[in-house]
């Protein structure tokens, strides 16, 4: 659906306007939360039949890698807002159409992390917890977080994989949670990833799932292995960011800097121009192998998705060589730009807190290289550092 790829670059210059704003106050804004719900963002995924737009893979990678360049705080919590109906597909089917009963613009923030404890209670679990990092808890519907079931003797029960717990996650109602303001961070500080806290919550079995091991109860190839488009989505955001550092380092070369004993200006340089191609080609590349990885995902998510499997190692190592692409082109813009660029209001200098903030994300780390190299030479791996 091209029509959200052009609402998306449509609002670029209002969210680049924004930019200070979203610094300042560490979220998204009521106004523009409600601005980004009614041009569809939080409903790209939902499908149609629940009054969503249901678009695929790389469309969705396009409107967030343009909401990204336009404001990363934007892109990256626009990203996880918009995952909600991938998330809650892992909920039974009747408890999804619940879900959706009001409207598709609903939002889950949480963590994936196993930081809390569920206790089974009846048919459901007494659950306590908190969890770093909830992007968009602020606007949240409904916040999740995944929990370590305990037993009978205090202690975890054991899980399908020997040697791991048993986990489960939980879904309240944001009212039955706490935001608890932790996000004084480098970059990407308009995205309201506090910390979230459920404590003393009985939670019915209905809104509970197993987030790395269910099955989704939605069919469509947009609902098949949602953590693998998780990566993805990751992926077009980091993109984003980059496009956004080389787009303004290039407005920045064309207004005439000169950097200070510089005999010609920036843009005449000839070390400046050689670094800008480089960061440019590195940006096409990251991007070229970040879609081609989508659409062979989309293709096996829609008629084989039983080799899912066997691609799962190369689609995370596939996240951590683009964010370092990434990484090293906002290095670069940063860098070419002189003393002007280490100001705050740089969009170059806010792209590179960005950015190096992004890289910091588990998703990323340098481990799932290992894996995808274990995977090369048909042996055990996975996480390693």
């Amino acid at each position: 659906m091209q029509e959200l790829v052009d609402r998306a670059r449509a609002l670029t210059p209002s969210l680049q306007a924004r930019a200070d704003q979203l610094d300042t106050v560490r979220r998204l804004p009521p106004d523009l939360v409600d601005e980004l719900r009614s041009a569809g963002f939080f409903r790209m995924f939902v499908p149609r039949s629940h009054g969503g737009h249901e678009i695929d893979l790389r469309t969705g990678m396009a409107v967030l890698e343009t909401l990204a360049t336009a404001d990363p705080a934007v892109g990256w919590t626009v990203m996880i807002g918009s995952e909600t109906p991938q998330l809650m597909a892992f909920l039974g089917r009747e408890t999804f159409d619940k879900m959706y009963a009001a409207g598709p613009d609903v939002i889950v923030a949480g963590g994936f992390n196993a930081q809390g404890t569920a206790v089974a209670a009846g048919d459901g679990f007494q659950v306590d917890g908190r969890w770093a990092f909830g992007s968009g808890s602020t606007h949240a519907d409904w916040i999740f977080g995944n929990c370590v079931v305990l037993g009978a003797d205090g202690g975890p029960q054991p899980g399908p994989v020997p040697g791991t717990p048993l986990m489960r996650s939980v879904l309240v109602p944001a009212s039955q949670a706490r935001v608890v303001d932790t996000w004084q961070v480098l970059g990407l500080r308009g995205t309201g990833s506090h910390d979230v806290e459920i404590r003393g919550v009985r939670v019915p079995g209905e809104h509970t799932f197993d987030l790395f091991a269910g099955t989704p109860s939605v069919p469509g190839p947009g609902f098949t292995s949602p953590l693998t488009h998780f990566i993805l989505h990751l992926g077009a955001v980091a993109v984003g960011i980059a496009q956004g550092a080389l787009d303004a380092t290039v407005e920045l070369a064309t207004s005439g800097k000169q950097r200070l004993y510089a005999r010609a200006r920036l843009a005449d340089s000839q070390l400046f121009q050689a670094n800008l191609g480089r960061a440019d080609l590195g940006l096409r590349a990251a991007r070229a192998l970040l879609e081609s990885t989508a659409d062979e995902v989309w293709a096996l998510c829609s008629g084989d998705p039983a080799r899912l499997a066997a691609i799962g190692p190369r689609v995370s190592a596939t996240l951590t060589w683009v964010t370092d692409a990434a990484l090293s082109v906002v290095d670069t813009c940063y860098r070419s730009g002189g003393g002007q660029v280490a100001r705050n209001s740089s969009p170059v200098q806010r792209r590179f807190r960005d950015m190096h903030t992004f890289s910091q994300h588990a998703a990323a780390a340098e481990g799932w290289l290992s894996g995808h190299g274990a995977a090369l030479v048909g042996t055990p791996g996975g996480l390693s550092y």
